[in-house]
């Protein structure tokens, strides 16, 4: 009597993405020595049921290319716009959205919660 076994499931050879590894802050400081204009963006606080937890970094360059989440969805698009004005300017910025917030609806954070975050410039 044989016994066949089913097929073991061999990954893929590439590497796993850079933002499931957390590695924001090592892309920004790549980015930054490649001349790049980069802005982190970082969750600095939250409250309630937030998708992604104290410490999440998003990074942004002048170009509009980004890496990491501060939240998903709509937010991450308002805080690419704000990371923008705060390369042209240089100035950072606090940010906050939450469902009590009507531009928490606006951009889609309808999941009950609040964040807040810190945009910067890097350099």
């Amino acid at each position: 009597m044989t016994t066949e076994t089913a097929p073991v499931h061999t990954p893929p050879v590439h590497a796993p993405s850079i933002h499931a590894l957390g590695q924001e802050l090592d892309i920004a400081e790549a980015w930054h020595k490649q001349g790049r204009d980069v802005a982190i963006a970082t969750v600095v606080e939250t409250w309630g049921s937030a998708p992604r937890p104290t410490g999440s970094h998003l990074v942004i360059d002048a170009e509009g290319n980004f890496e990491g989440s501060v939240s998903g969805g709509c937010v991450e698009g308002a805080v690419i716009a704000d990371a923008m004005d705060v390369l042209a300017t240089g100035k950072p910025r606090m940010l906050e959205f939450g469902v009590a917030d009507e531009t928490a609806w606006q951009v889609g954070l309808s999941c009950g919660g609040r964040i807040r975050v810190y945009v910067e410039r890097l350099g």
